[in-house]
């Protein structure tokens, strides 16, 4: 679901017993983030030099540097030299280093106050570029020449030194250069940069036909109206183009992407000669895709490289990653065998070779080596718990294990592919940096950090393994409240989301809970958490199994928790609430309603109520459409279960919602006043789909308050 790392609330070594010397607890400010203290020790901006085997990190105002050969880390520059710098240009001095990104170990870029800097070493030269207008928004920085592209309002702009060229000229309804399809399958951006930097393919997305949906702003003393465009499922979709638009002509073509117009163009790539351009095509019905080249000059068609098919659906996610040395071989990831794997492809659409196969899932694409031989990727092959990087040789097909140490691993490999720097945390490391070679040999420690939290009185998290109905394996997490007495009975609150795309059980610190969770338990309830089939990471049979019918197997998987809960003699079973957000809030009403006599209070954030009401791209894919499957959306109507509401639910909104539409839980309040049912009701004012800033510690106030007070 939509900003999906919005949907899931934010300890200590697995099996181990809190000491009762550890006293603190918990506050709502701490708990979304508001103290830094209880955050782990990390390196900022860590990341390697360009084309360099040497790395940098900032540290106490210090840009820090260090080669991977001969590992000594030394002071590069300081906020008082750049600043220093800055005053003899006239420019404003800064409160805090900026965020670079280096392109050599000579040369980096970085932006301060809409204006663009080039930094040059050694020497501290800082040169000027440009400066952005302020309405700017989706900016997309070539990194070669410091071109600059970007948005203002409906249109794409591109800047040029001090040259700012307008590339569009749209009506309201239409937008250039902006993330389309709400974000779906893998797109964060809509500017694309050729590798010469000399063209800019962009998304253009065609709005008019699709219907507004209107959200008020309330802080303005007479209310203000923002329509925002919004398919629902089985209604009529926006019409997406690619453009490419030369910075020597400065003409714009367009792709002939063809009809029908509602389709999903994704993972658009530029081949390194920067004279092709590649786009998955995907039809609206989201079962069959093609791989299409197209003329960046004249915008025609090429060829078709292959296509792809399921009965359910194709999600393509990943853009072309084309391997060096041969500009005709790219890395194509593809969930086709059931499991997202990498497969060598030429460009003229032949298949080389399957490069990973198995049952696990390839979840991050790290890159090359320079000669185009060796893959690193991340893989979740060793547990679907844990994420471990592995170098591969593409001829013999030889892998490496790189980061043998259980846990989940975040990797950064050099641009020799000789090192690789690794962060990784585990359920008893709360997180550690290694430079490694590419043997996975550990060269220097660079970081152990502390655990911040030991102060705190934290309780017991065990994972736990149970199985569906269909004897598939599922991972949950239960926390012990931090006073536990075996002798006595608790409360429990089940922690749901439940939905595709996430995962909340994982082999690292805190095992995916976070502070949030550690709170209810400090407050005398058992946690607990399950990974039902349909959440991510396990596979395509896994997921999909949910298609036409959400909520239903989600919910019998849950049920199974709720069975092994039941059978634990500290668990109070007249006592059991259920709590989530988003897809986590249709799946708390959905428990709630569905089986009374088990949860006894609900709360649900941001709830989808009727999947009719939510957007074409997901909707469609999990769903079909309300007409091709009218029995899943109504067994899946909320609405249609209000009459077996009994004890306690609170429903949480936030009135400016794009995502989850205000229109949900207004529509089950209605119904809920048609059955004379009694709910609770809160609205965030101002806030869109998820409740941020320091109104958030009023939320986690709210939601426990409610438990406190009723469970």
């Amino acid at each position: 679901m939509k900003k999906r790392s919005l949907l899931i609330l934010f300890f200590i070594a697995l099996g181990t017993v809190f000491s009762y010397g550890q006293e603190k607890m918990f506050t709502p400010e701490e708990v979304v983030g508001m103290n830094s203290a209880l955050f782990p020790k990390n390196l900022v901006q860590l990341q390697w030099m360009g084309k360099s085997d040497v790395f940098s990190y900032v540290e106490k105002n210090e840009v820090k540097i260090s080669s991977a050969q001969k590992v000594k880390t030394t002071a590069y520059l300081t906020l008082d030299e750049m600043n220093s710098s800055l005053s003899a240009m006239g420019e404003d001095s800064l409160k805090r280093l900026p965020a670079f990104k280096w392109l050599s170990y000579e040369r980096a870029y970085y932006q301060s106050k809409g204006k663009l800097f080039e930094l040059l070493m050694p020497g501290m030269k800082i040169k000027f570029i440009t400066t952005l207008p302020e309405e700017a928004d989706n900016v997309q920085i070539a990194p070669g020449s410091l071109k600059v592209a970007y948005t203002i309002d409906n249109d794409l702009y591109v800047a040029i030194g001090n040259e700012h060229r307008r590339i569009t000229e749209n009506p309201v309804d239409v937008v250039s250069g902006k993330v389309v399809h709400r974000n779906e399958f893998g797109i964060e951006k809509g500017i694309f940069w050729s590798d010469d930097e000399s063209r800019i393919a962009f998304y253009r997305m065609d709005q008019s036909m699709v219907t507004d949906y209107p959200l008020v702003d309330i802080s303005t003393r007479i209310a203000t109206l923002k329509n925002e465009k919004y398919p629902m499922a089985g209604m009529k979709s926006h019409h997406v183009t690619i453009g490419v638009y030369d910075l020597n002509t400065q003409q714009t073509v367009y792709l002939e992407t063809g009809e029908p117009a509602e389709q999903y163009l994704t993972c658009v790539s530029w081949q390194p000669d920067s004279k092709v351009v590649y786009t998955a095509i995907l039809n609206r019905e989201q079962n069959f895709m093609r791989l299409k080249a197209f003329d960046a000059q004249t915008g025609k068609e090429l060829r078709t490289l292959f296509d792809e098919q399921n009965e359910h659906y194709v999600e393509p996610t990943h853009p072309l990653y084309f391997v060096p040395t041969k500009p005709d071989q790219f890395v194509w990831v593809s969930e086709r065998d059931g499991f997202a794997h990498l497969y060598l492809y030429h460009t003229n659409g032949t298949l080389i070779k399957q490069l990973t196969k198995g049952d696990f899932e390839v979840t991050d694409f790290l890159g090359f080596d320079p000669k185009g031989t060796r893959v690193f990727y991340q893989s979740t092959e060793a547990s679907p718990l844990e994420r471990q990087t592995y170098s591969l040789e593409m001829h013999s097909l030889k892998q490496t294990l790189l980061t043998p140490e259980k846990g989940t691993h975040r990797s950064l490999i050099s641009f020799s592919g000789n090192f690789v720097i690794d962060s990784y945390s585990s359920s008893t490391v709360v997180r550690e940096i290694n430079l490694l070679n590419n043997k996975g040999k550990r060269l220097e420690n660079l970081l152990s950090a502390a655990n911040p939290l030991q102060e705190y009185r934290l309780g017991k998290t065990e994972i736990i393994e149970l199985k569906a109905d269909d004897s598939t394996l599922l991972f949950g997490r239960l926390i012990l409240p931090a006073s536990f007495d075996p002798e006595k009975k608790y409360p429990v609150i089940v922690y749901v989301y439940g939905g595709p795309h996430a995962q909340l059980i994982t082999d690292s610190w805190l095992n995916g809970a976070g502070f949030y969770l550690n709170y209810l338990s400090q407050k005398g309830y058992v946690v607990f958490t399950l990974d039902n089939r349909g959440s991510a990471h396990r596979g395509k049979r896994f997921e999909q199994v949910i298609h036409r019918q959400l909520g239903k197997v989600e919910m019998q998987d849950q049920l199974k928790g709720i069975e092994y809960l039941k059978k634990l003699p500290f668990v109070d079973e007249n006592r059991i609430g259920v709590d989530g957000w988003s897809f986590g809030g249709f799946m708390s009403i959905n428990l709630k309603l569905s089986h009374p006599e088990i949860f006894k209070v609900a709360v649900a954030g941001g709830p989808v109520i009727d999947w009719k009401y939510y957007e074409v791209m997901y909707g469609e894919r999990y769903m079909d459409t309300p007409d091709e499957n009218p029995d899943g959306y109504a067994a899946a109507n909320l609405r249609s279960k209000v009459k077996n509401l009994e004890g306690k639910l609170l429903v949480i909104q936030g009135d400016m919602d794009p995502v989850v539409l205000w229109q949900h839980s207004l529509s089950f309040l209605k119904a809920c006043v048609d059955e004379g049912k009694l709910v609770d009701y809160f609205v965030y004012p101002g806030h869109v789909h998820n409740v941020q800033g320091k109104d958030r510690a009023h939320l986690i106030r709210k939601i426990s308050t409610y438990f406190d007070e009723n469970l």
